[in-house]
């Protein structure tokens, strides 16, 4: 296994495999509820087959360099995952999002998962855009976009069915220059 730690308080950024489908349906199970407020996930990882088939679409989209996964865990426990939903290096975009279980809210393990992923992105992959798409009632969500210093793009009024209403999405951004030179003023703050 490896991790990188995210701090001091146990926390680390760890790869979530197929050979991992029950730990993730466990952790999914802990935060079904919660999760998907905002998130369809629970409704795909509702048995271990939903659970592996979901950490190999992810296993292949890693190996054709098209996206990524990576779990959040504290104290040995998975509590939530970040991911590069898409990923495209000759482009130089991507798409990252989050989800965290009840239990571990609070504590900045997102923000600092996120901080990490887009960093790889831009730093080591060379990605000039790294992109957060998320529905505007979803406010600690928003609140991770503003502290890694990206902006708001737009909003796409009732652009996105779930469970039987329309949501608005906001597609919020930080480009290259802005997270490696610090021109936002918050991207590598709190």
């Amino acid at each position: 296994m490896y991790a990188s730690s995210l701090g001091d308080d146990g926390a680390e950024l760890c790869p979530l495999q197929p050979w991992q489908a029950e730990e993730f349906l466990a952790h999914m199970d802990r935060g079904r509820e919660f999760i998907g407020r905002f998130n369809g996930l629970p409704d795909v990882v509702a048995d271990v087959d939903g659970a592996r088939a979901f950490l190999r679409a992810y296993a292949r989209k890693e190996a054709a360099d098209a996206g990524l996964i990576r779990g959040i865990r504290l104290d040995g426990t998975l509590v939530g995952a970040v991911i590069l939903r898409r990923f495209d290096a000759v482009l130089g975009t991507a798409e990252a999002g989050c989800w965290l279980e009840p239990a571990a809210v609070g504590r900045g393990l997102v923000t600092r998962a996120v901080r990490v992923l887009i960093d790889w992105a831009v730093r080591e992959r060379g990605v000039h855009r790294v992109e957060w798409w998320v529905s505007a009632g979803n406010a600690p969500s928003i609140a991770v976009a503003r502290r890694l210093g990206m902006r708001k793009e737009a909003v796409l009024r009732e652009s996105h069915p779930y469970r039987g209403e329309r949501h608005d999405e906001e597609i919020w951004s930080v480009l290259a220059p802005e997270w490696t030179g610090g021109t936002t003023g918050s991207a590598h703050g709190s």
